[in-house]
């Protein structure tokens, strides 16, 4: 790569194999070299480096940042701005079309532009090329959607936010057939693999065999769908979920939408207005117990979304390893602590893990598989660590199940597609 002046002059080369896995939670974006090798780009993080780029979005009046330097920024800020996360989730929804930012209307695919852009423009300025045609990864089920129709909506407002972030041209690949690109990369013989890629929005499987795919199935539920129900159990009450209040002389329950907003990383930003804060106000005159709504107010006032996001990944992650965790979130007059089980966890999730089941299930069904003809199971994404998780295929497939790169499996797979389709169209 050459240089002028210390900054990078990007190559004019034949359009590298790119591949880009946008998350709910985490980015990730791959190219293959000349040498045929995958390299994932990486970005400053805490004094390190990290190949997973955190799908967020934080802006001020002013200015806007994203990933890495959104957290930064957000954790600096003593007036904070407004934090989005999860914002993939709002994908399939034609209700939510664009939201009011400091009296600005933004649409949807605008704020996830500046995600998008800001992972182009650093992965160029990392690789030293310009990114033309990408490969995407796309849910098999997007978060929402009901019906095909809804998932080609999802998938449209998806292209159209790749196009305002000024990418070339976008390919979607679903997600776990890409991570069945980069596992098939990694054998030397053909396997009848059926893939599992838990995200933070999606849990989504394919039946692949010597590259043919024989079925895809999804549910829109995962990560974020686990952390709801921590939100839902530890932390709702201690902020007034389920208390009383009385009211023109009667005594009624505290409103319980706000805490089900709560509960989802992708409406909790959206919490933050006038209107909600008026509203828990006149609640806590009139509540049983005011210093529990006030420790609502605070949490939504001063967008303490990310701190609660991170307390509920780290219990998370904790029981993933060991049968007890502590939850603790402590910010200014929020003081929550308290020990949790694997147990009571892996019993608050247990709808969740039945629609993961079932869906698994319907997928060998419908392709007409065997459970015992499946030569390799593989799982990739945050949430199959979980133990309640594993278990459900351990069951179905006992020993026949690897993982690998769980973050970056995607974006590895959908760049191998990208170099596989640009060597058949010479």
């Amino acid at each position: 790569m050459a240089e002028c002046s210390g900054q990078p002059i990007l190559e004019s080369v034949t359009p590298p194999a790119i591949g880009i896995d946008f998350g709910t939670t985490n980015s990730s974006i791959a190219r293959v070299t000349s040498a045929g090798e995958v390299q994932l780009a990486e970005f400053p993080c805490n004094g390190r480096v990290t190949d997973a780029y955190r799908s967020l979005l934080y802006i001020e009046k002013t200015k806007s940042w994203t990933g890495p330097e959104g957290i930064e920024h957000y954790l600096a800020a003593e007036n904070r701005g407004r934090l989005i996360q999860s914002l993939k989730s709002f994908l399939s929804s034609r209700t939510l079309l664009s939201t009011d930012v400091f009296g600005r209307r933004r649409s949807l695919e605008e704020l996830h532009s500046r995600i998008l852009r800001d992972l182009r423009e650093k992965a160029e300025a990392q690789f030293g090329i310009k990114i033309g045609p990408v490969v995407v990864g796309r849910p098999v089920q997007f978060v929402g959607a009901e019906t095909e129709a809804d998932n080609q909506y999802a998938e449209g407002r998806l292209r159209e936010s790749f196009r305002l972030a000024g990418y070339e041209s976008v390919e979607f690949e679903m997600e776990p057939v890409a991570a069945a690109h980069y596992y098939q990369s990694t054998q030397d013989h053909d396997e009848l693999i059926l893939v599992g890629d838990f995200g933070g929005g999606t849990s989504d499987f394919s039946l692949i065999h010597a590259g043919r795919v024989l079925g895809n199935s999804g549910v829109g539920l995962a990560g974020d769908a686990f952390d709801a129900k921590i939100v839902r159990h530890l932390v709702s009450p201690a902020l007034g979920a389920g208390s009383e209040m009385r009211s023109v002389g009667k005594v009624l329950p505290v409103p319980t939408w706000v805490y089900k907003k709560l509960e989802r990383w992708h409406h909790l930003s959206f919490l933050r207005t006038n209107d909600v804060m008026n509203m828990l106000r006149s609640v806590k005159a009139q509540a049983f117990n005011p210093e529990q709504i006030e420790a609502l107010i605070q949490l939504i006032e001063e967008d303490l979304g990310y701190r609660l996001h991170q307390a509920v990944q780290q219990a998370k992650v904790a029981l993933s390893s060991q049968n007890t965790a502590e939850f603790c979130f402590s910010y200014g007059g929020i003081e929550l602590r308290t020990t949790v089980k694997r147990a009571a966890f892996e019993r608050w999730i247990a709808e969740e893990l039945e629609q993961i089941s079932t869906c698994v299930d319907k997928l060998l069904s419908m392709a007409g598989v065997d459970g015992k003809d499946i030569d390799m199971v593989f799982l990739t994404g945050g949430s199959s660590f979980i133990p309640a998780v594993r278990r459900i295929f351990e069951a179905r497939f006992g020993s026949r199940i690897q993982t690998g790169n769980e973050f970056t499996s995607v974006a590895r797979g959908l760049a191998l597609k990208a170099r596989a389709e640009a060597q058949e169209s010479r």
